[in-house]
């Protein structure tokens, strides 16, 4: 069947442009870009028209480093919940992180699960494989053969590989098969058993912190083991403003490197934590206010390429243990475009600009069609409403666990409605 898409104001991350139009969506994909309003709804030809009323229409969110429960910890997050929350929230392609229990480091497991996110889930879902065994950092997985099996890259999260000779066999193995390599900038000795940024402010709450330093030492590693493989890299949180400069010098040398940041570290800083709310606790922890507006601006010049959402389902016995015993991580999906808002309404990123990192960038990063409205782009949409307010209750979020900092809050930014190929899988009257 063919949809037009009409009276719609048009996000191009693209071209960063918004303009009143109209899309035409046939055999799942985008047939036609219409940017002058289009008057003829009434005559378009066989097909569905769906007025927009002057809502904003972008491309779906690409989420790049969800948390999924599958396997092992279901009962935190299943394809199915993760899928759920991802239409509502406007994300129609999550990249998932191979942090499950067991991980995701051999074809056979990442079949299962990729199986497994075709059947129950109404969003695509891609995975990346981990890069060493185990997520352990001893021996590197069979990147060949995961590449082989759809890995879309590889990354052991968190746990950063301190023996440099088995991260420099996997890059220089990874930069021989051109796969792509996520990591975690952080010092592992420096910020073991961290609860907060290190500071005044952590030293009056009684915190254990890390120094943003530690930050910086792990990018200049990573930066070192880059240049000395060529590899593919991206850095997946640059949340302080001493990570820049370096950040800032390696895209001028030529190096293939891209940078992201999360959601929760443009919006939210360390003060947050203050009343030991554990949903507050995230990895790395949240930074200054200084760092965060350094994260926000470098954003906004594309020197942080990528935003996401980082998505991190915790059950509540998790999380209902004093701050520092509570594991990080907060869920995100449906709160994602909700508090990419913020930053809109508060001047400092145009709504191209959030769309184009927030879908653009890691598509193009990852080598997807997706995350653009052009002719010939599959066609996975938002219809969202940026003005419209509310306030959160993390109980009517879809995601099965509810560890959500945004909990309570006022809002603004719902999604109307979400499409994957062509298909509506999400609508706000349904």
């Amino acid at each position: 069947m063919t949809t037009l898409l009409t009276n719609a104001r048009l996000i191009d991350p693209e071209a960063l442009t918004e303009t009143l139009g109209a899309l035409v969506i046939a055999d799942g994909k985008i047939a036609e870009v219409l940017t002058q309003p289009f008057e003829k709804a009434d005559s378009f030809p066989a097909g569905k028209v769906i007025d927009c009323q002057g809502k904003r229409l972008a491309p779906g969110i690409v989420d790049l480093g969800v948390k999924i429960g599958e396997p092992g910890e279901r009962h935190k997050e299943s394809f199915r919940s993760a899928g759920l929350a991802a239409a509502a929230g406007g994300v129609t392609t999550i990249i998932a992180r191979p942090d499950t229990n067991p991980a995701i480091d051999n074809p056979e497991t990442l079949e299962f699960v990729t199986r497994r996110a075709a059947e129950a889930s109404p969003v695509r879902i891609l995975h990346m494989a981990a890069l060493t065994k185990g997520r352990e950092g001893r021996e590197m997985t069979e990147i060949g053969f995961l590449l082989d099996a759809g890995a879309i890259a590889f990354t052991d999260c968190d746990h950063v590989v301190s023996n440099t000779k088995v991260l420099s066999r996997a890059l220089s193995y990874a930069k021989s098969l051109n796969a792509l390599v996520m990591g975690h900038p952080q010092e592992p000795i420096l910020s073991a058993g961290a609860a907060t940024t290190s500071g005044k402010f952590a030293s009056l709450r009684g915190l254990p912190g890390v120094p943003p330093m530690a930050e910086r030492i792990g990018f200049d590693r990573d930066m070192g083991m880059v240049e000395m493989t060529g590899v593919k890299y991206h850095f997946d949180q640059i949340t302080t403003a001493r990570a820049l400069p370096p950040l800032e010098r390696a895209k001028a040398n030529g190096f293939d490197v891209t940078a992201g940041t999360s959601i929760h570290h443009l919006t939210l800083n360390e003060f947050d934590v203050g009343d030991y709310r554990t949903f507050f606790k995230v990895k790395p922890p949240l930074r200054s206010e200084d760092d965060r507006l350094a994260a926000v601006e470098a954003v906004a010049l594309g020197l942080i390429d990528i935003i996401s959402s980082m998505h991190t389902p915790q059950d509540e016995e998790s999380k209902r243990l004093p701050f520092e015993d509570a594991a990080s991580g907060a869920v995100a999906l449906e709160t994602f475009l909700p508090a990419a808002m913020r930053l809109y309404h508060a001047g400092h990123l145009t709504l191209p600009q959030l769309f184009r990192a927030m879908a653009l960038n890691p598509a193009k990063r990852l080598g997807l069609p997706q995350g653009r409205l052009a002719e010939g782009a599959p066609a996975d949409l938002v219809l969202f409403d940026p003005d419209a307010p509310f306030v959160l209750d993390r109980f009517k979020l879809r995601s099965k666990s509810k560890n959500t900092p945004f909990d309570g809050q006022r809002m603004e930014g719902k999604v109307l409605a979400t499409w994957v190929g062509g298909t509506q899988v999400f609508s706000a009257e349904a």
